[in-house]
């Protein structure tokens, strides 16, 4: 992975699991709705280690699980219209099973939180304006993040995310 210095991308190493879950927990305390979170990397990267962060964070009022089976598991905070939708699409094997989950209702929408792993399967149907985070191996214990923020709303998010986790 190349260093990328610009305003919309961010490149970190996370040198354990539960580092990777202070940076999620960083990132959900700043969400407020209408947020979309796509996780790619492949298995064992730390996209639900990052999810069960971000959860924490923006104060999921259970621990974030790995909807892998359910594809889908919202969690709520006390007295809050926003929701936390997890959604996994690693079985997804056609597009149109995307559909057929219903989570274009709420993707995007301001009273919802998406978190989706696997979002390389369905990049086309997400929102244009979303945070992508692109996850991999380093070694045995340490993870790459590549955060690349696409339009006004995560772009925004990315630099209050930056100045919050890292002072810049």
């Amino acid at each position: 992975m190349t260093p990328i210095l610009d305003d919309q991308t961010l490149e970190f190493v996370s040198r354990s699991a539960e580092q990777t879950q202070r940076l999620g927990a960083r990132l959900g305390a700043l969400l407020r709705g209408g947020e979309v979170i796509c996780l790619q990397g492949p298995l064992g990267s730390g996209k639900t280690c990052l999810a069960q962060g971000v959860g924490r964070g923006w104060g999921a009022s259970h621990t974030l699980t790995s909807p892998t089976f359910v594809l889908v598991r919202e969690y709520t905070r006390p007295d809050e219209p926003v929701t936390l939708f997890h959604i996994d699409l690693y079985r997804i094997e056609e597009h149109q099973e995307i559909y057929s989950l219903g989570i274009d209702e709420y993707m995007g929408h301001r009273q919802a939180v998406c978190i989706i792993e696997w979002a390389e399967r369905a990049e086309t149907f997400v929102p244009s304006d979303r945070l992508w985070v692109e996850m991999d191996f380093v070694d045995p214990t340490r993870r790459s993040l590549q955060i690349t923020a696409h339009g006004r709303l995560h772009r925004k998010l990315l630099k209050m995310f930056r100045q919050e986790a890292f002072g810049g």
